[in-house]
């Protein structure tokens, strides 16, 4: 069986600064992979690449065995993997169900972007979705009232409308207090299993790998310095010293 997302000797650099060294890594379907890293380490930089935003100097990237390197961004959405981001990109203006109907018809490119709100095709959708991230009680709520960890669940189930195979989560707990970060993930993970998605996230939080991840990759200077379990790569003594700062 193939991997969902490869690469093969990803490389970025801009002049004489090498920000993507040479990356071999590949991802099996149904994992939860934690990345780990210190600002700067490349973990953003190698997420740019593999969802389009960013042109690799050298390498490829492949997604369900297609080579996606250098396609844009709404071209990988369509093919299967969408993203969440460190700071939620929501309508403020919308409220919570209008954000998921515009996110239902951003995959649908035959119908038209600008069809009124409350008329989705995707109704049903809408509501699983809302159930999944526990926000149904919300759905009429305006986004701008929204506190940032129902925030964080509206800007992942916006992807979850996009029906991806991966999802690629940019710091999911961030901005949110340390007592919702378990709660959040919790929502979170059930609903990745539920809709049976992959997931990448990047985190900061040891507690929060350790108890939600499959895997581990730590980033050091560009590339991938220990990949494992949680228990192997948060007791490797490189990560320790220069990623965790034990």
């Amino acid at each position: 069986m193939s991997a969902l997302l490869q690469t093969r000797g990803l490389t970025l650099a801009f002049g004489g600064l090498v920000v993507a060294n040479g990356i071999d890594f590949s991802l099996e379907e149904g994992e939860r992979l934690a990345v780990i890293g210190q600002n700067g380490a490349g973990k953003t930089t190698f997420i740019n690449i593999c969802t389009g935003l960013i042109r690799p100097t050298a390498g490829n990237v492949s997604f369900a065995g297609n080579d996606i390197t250098g396609q844009s961004p709404r071209r990988i959405v369509r093919q299967g993997m969408a993203r969440s981001f460190q700071l939620p990109q929501l309508f403020l203006e919308h409220n919570v169900r209008q954000c998921l109907e515009l996110a239902g018809m951003a995959r649908q490119p035959r119908l038209p972007f600008w069809r009124p709100l409350g008329r989705s095709a995707d109704a049903v959708a809408v509501d699983r979705v809302l159930e999944l991230v526990s926000l149904r009680e919300r759905e009429h709520e305006p986004v701008s009232n929204l506190p940032e960890g129902q925030r964080k669940l509206l800007d992942v189930a916006m992807s979850l409308m996009l029906q991806p195979r991966l999802l690629i989560m940019d710091e999911p707990t961030s901005g949110v207090s340390s007592e919702e970060k378990h709660g959040i993930m919790e929502i979170l993970m059930r609903a990745l299993d539920e809709q049976r998605v992959t997931a990448i996230f990047v985190e900061h939080d040891v507690d929060i790998v350790r108890r939600y991840a499959t895997r581990v990759a730590a980033w050091i200077s560009g590339g991938i310095a220990a990949d494992g379990t949680p228990d192997v790569v948060l007791a490797d003594p490189t990560v320790q010293r220069q990623v965790l700062g034990i």
